[in-house]
């Protein structure tokens, strides 16, 4: 079956980390909305993709009058955040037909490449083992296993966890988007929530749908912090000057 390709925005979060007055994913990058930069990057590697835009509620008018001004015209359908990111996404699978292959990516992550995006759908498409495709990266860090604990002065602080032992090797981080068949994510989603339910492939996972992983991208970073932003920008600094 020919699968429609569409993606959902994860952007409904209010970014209070971020700071600047609004959300994280309305501040500018390069003189426009970080979001309109991660949207515009998915159009360009699949030109005939549906977008499914996920928005605070508050942020509903000023996102439609931004692209109705600045003639920013892509298909797109605009839905309201929930509570949490997965009730959320849940939102967004109400407008999502069956038969699609669905892929869902956080509104700030605006450096994913076309390439990665590209490889991604073409896996889908093209492998009928892969039903759930995860990007991550090995972790290079050292890991230590640390808890909040409470000092003699009554103050908070970190101590080591003894007898937990982290094996690097074993551990990645994991980006998005995160893809699957619309139809089998749609039926995960009618799980009840779980707080163990931070992305979408925990969602999948819970309900039997297996998962395949390759390998993502070290500058598909998620923008949270101001620190975040100065360090995006000085990655597409570098990058046009290669």
């Amino acid at each position: 079956m020919d699968r429609k390709k569409i993606l959902i925005v994860s952007a409904g979060g209010k970014g209070v980390r971020m700071g600047g007055g609004k959300p994280k994913q309305f501040l500018e990058f390069e003189g426009v909305p970080v979001l309109r930069l991660t949207i515009s990057k998915f159009l360009e590697a699949i030109p005939d993709l549906r977008v499914v835009t996920v928005l605070p509620e508050s942020w509903m008018a000023w996102w439609k009058d931004y692209c109705l001004k600045t003639n920013f015209n892509c298909p797109q359908v605009m839905v309201a955040g929930g509570i949490t990111r997965f009730h959320s996404v849940k939102n967004a699978l109400a407008k999502v037909p069956d038969g699609a292959i669905v892929a869902v990516h956080d509104g700030v992550r605006p450096l994913i490449s076309k390439e990665l995006i590209k490889s991604m759908f073409s896996k889908m498409e093209n492998d009928p083992s892969c039903r759930g495709l995860v990007p991550c990266l090995p972790t290079t860090d050292t890991l230590k296993p640390l808890h909040h604990a409470e000092g003699p002065d009554g103050a908070k602080r970190l101590e080591l966890t003894e007898g937990v032992v982290l094996d690097r090797s074993a551990i990645f981080s994991v980006q998005t988007p995160q893809m699957f068949l619309s139809e089998e994510l749609k039926a995960a989603y009618g799980q009840a929530y779980d707080t163990a339910f931070t992305d979408d492939a925990s969602v999948a996972s819970a309900y039997g749908i297996p998962l395949t992983f390759c390998e993502g991208e070290r500058f598909n970073i998620k923008l949270t912090t101001p620190e975040d932003l100065e360090l995006a920008k000085a990655i597409k600094l570098v990058r046009k000057s290669i």
